[in-house]
């Protein structure tokens, strides 16, 4: 599968080739850098706009076979003299430029952070950092450490090749980021009215699955550094409208651990929680009862065989398991769990195997409770103290 490139290597793509063009003078169509990935990115330079004191263009975001919702979009870098400060950029002996701590000197000899130097901000469409626990400080926009340090190192390798001893401003921005940061996680993470600039490797994994996982484990560790010691998880919004109704508890509070279900046990507990709610569908959390942590149907789909081996062991006759067996969902299967009048102890013995193998998860080092509905039947387990801490 393809690989692709992060918004933070489009940002320091499209800041390089603005200050070339800025402090060179001529026109380029095309630019390279380095990714922390060790891999170079060629991008081409798109919609450039050359002023006096100031040049931006822009470099496409491509996002290889990653379903990434950025993927397409033009991020922007307005690079422009900031005379107020001068500068000497070290050589090679006396800086390494992919040290993203690397320093550089005044004239003067003062040694000070080359950052001080360039500066970063963000524009149109970035968003704006509005609760702790993210890479920036609140205030701050949503331009991570990693993309920072590589707009530095890139601009300042453009500065020493033309023998620029000014200060730089380069500002990012994403006409339209506003909008696509509504259908992202930003606002739920406290990144509000844009989109991030992001990458830790430059480089975007198909199906990221890592990017995903940090995106869960963020926000649990948000709500813990804002005082919670119970959370709850869910694997996402299918539900919502039973929850309202049953609880009064809008789903969207919870934090969406999508098939992770294990590996969210595993960060709340590295979080310092003291307390864990699980509420899903059945569809999902039958694959718990099993042991099964990762309920992606490509990793394993034995929700009949579950039912069934639930069903039997609370006395279903022949018919009862080949009807569940030949199902092609858990609620029709449910259908004959009730037809033959057993449903409530399939339930109550499904539960108690949920919660089993959430303790086993979690070794005992988190108080786990679990409630599993059904759009089409309701409630169908609750296991004790679930509500009140739901509450």
């Amino acid at each position: 599968m393809k690989q692709g490139f992060t918004t933070g290597s489009c940002a320091a793509a499209a800041a390089k080739a603005a200050a070339f063009m800025l402090l060179g003078g001529n026109r380029i169509d095309q630019i390279r850098i380095a990714t922390p990935a060790g891999i170079d990115y060629s991008a081409d330079v798109l919609d450039i706009n050359i002023g006096e004191n100031a040049v931006s263009c822009a470099v496409r975001k491509y996002s290889g076979d990653d379903p990434d919702i950025t993927d397409g979009i033009l991020v922007y870098a307005r690079v422009e003299l900031n005379e107020d400060t001068d500068i000497y950029i070290p050589d090679a002996k006396e800086w390494n430029g992919s040290d993203t701590q690397a320093q550089a000197g005044t004239k003067t000899g003062k040694i000070t952070d080359v950052q001080d130097h360039i500066v970063i901000e963000g524009g149109e469409g970035i968003g704006t950092i509005t609760r702790p626990g993210l890479d920036q400080p609140v205030g701050s926009k949503a331009i991570n450490s990693v993309p920072r340090a590589m707009i530095t190192d890139e601009v300042s390798q453009v500065a020493k090749l033309f023998d620029h001893t000014g200060s730089l401003k380069v500002t990012i921005y994403v006409p339209g980021g506003r909008e696509l940061a509504e259908k992202t996680f930003n606002p739920r993470l406290g990144i509000e009215d844009g989109i991030s600039i992001i990458g830790t490797s430059g480089i975007v994994e198909p199906m990221s699955t890592r990017a995903l996982l940090e995106t869960i484990r963020l926000e649990l560790n948000q709500r813990r550094l804002e005082g919670a010691d119970a959370i709850v998880i869910s694997p996402g919004n299918y539900g919502l409208s039973f929850m309202k109704e049953q609880y009064g508890y809008d789903l969207n509070k919870a934090v969406k651990c999508s098939n992770y279900i294990g590996d969210s046990i595993d960060m709340a507990v590295a979080a310092g929680y003291k307390h864990l709610l699980l509420t899903g569908h059945i569809g999902k959390l039958i694959k718990v009862s099993g042991g099964i942590m990762n309920t992606h149907s490509r990793e394993a789909d034995c929700r009949m065989e579950l039912m069934a081996a639930a069903a039997a062991r609370c006395g279903a006759d022949p018919k009862t398991l080949l009807g569940i067996l030949d199902s092609v969902s858990t609620e029709e299967a449910y259908g004959y769990l009730k037809a033959a009048g057993i449903e409530q102890a399939c339930m109550s013995y499904i539960m108690k195997r949920i919660l089993y193998h959430l303790n086993k998860r979690a070794e005992g080092k988190i108080d786990i409770r679990c409630i599993m509905y059904s759009v089409k039947w309701g409630l169908l387990g609750c296991s004790q103290g679930a509500e009140e801490m739901l509450v």
